[in-house]
């Protein structure tokens, strides 16, 4: 079930929370930022896995940790842009082939690892540069049948929780 919501997706109550990056990003803007902020261990993570492992675009890469007041939380990277041309560069634009691709890998994800819930953004349409009128069926192709609340933040509104 996809649920549309408004608020910030940092308060959200899901188990997990995806949001789209280029590997090797360094979570400079956006939603990529906040989570670094909150999260800066996840960021150092990720930089470490990608130093070791050269991942695409079209996968993902999943992290747990400890968010507000102790609850566990999940953050999921979809690799939805493509890489920096150089060390230290812009991440690359997003393509609806790497969403398709990174979105089909949650679901393995959701039906394979037990995940209960997950909050996204308007996935890869900020940094990104896709149009949501492209994006949205191919999040409801992909998870509209999870089996699992998917809480799609459509609209943000900082330090505003959603109506879960």
């Amino acid at each position: 079930m996809i649920k549309e919501v408004e608020g910030d997706i940092l308060l959200s109550r899901a188990e997990a929370i995806a949001h789209g990056v280029a590997p090797s990003d360094h979570f400079n803007t956006g939603l990529a930022h906040g989570l670094r902020e909150h999260f800066p261990v996840m960021v150092k993570d990720f930089r470490h896995y990608c130093q070791q492992n050269h991942p695409h675009p079209g996968g993902l890469w999943q992290w747990a940790g400890v968010g507000e007041q102790g609850k566990a939380i999940t953050i999921i990277s979809l690799l939805t842009q493509e890489p920096s041309e150089g060390a230290g560069g812009l991440p690359g634009k997003a393509k609806e082939t790497h969403v398709g691709h990174a979105l089909k890998a949650l679901a393995k994800l959701i039906k394979d690892g037990g995940i209960k819930s997950i909050a996204l953004p308007r996935l890869a349409t900020g940094v990104g540069g896709l149009d949501w009128a492209h994006v949205r069926p191919l999040i409801d192709k992909h998870l509209g049948d999870c089996g699992i609340p998917v809480y799609l933040y459509v609209t943000y509104h900082a330090g505003v929780a959603a109506a879960e």
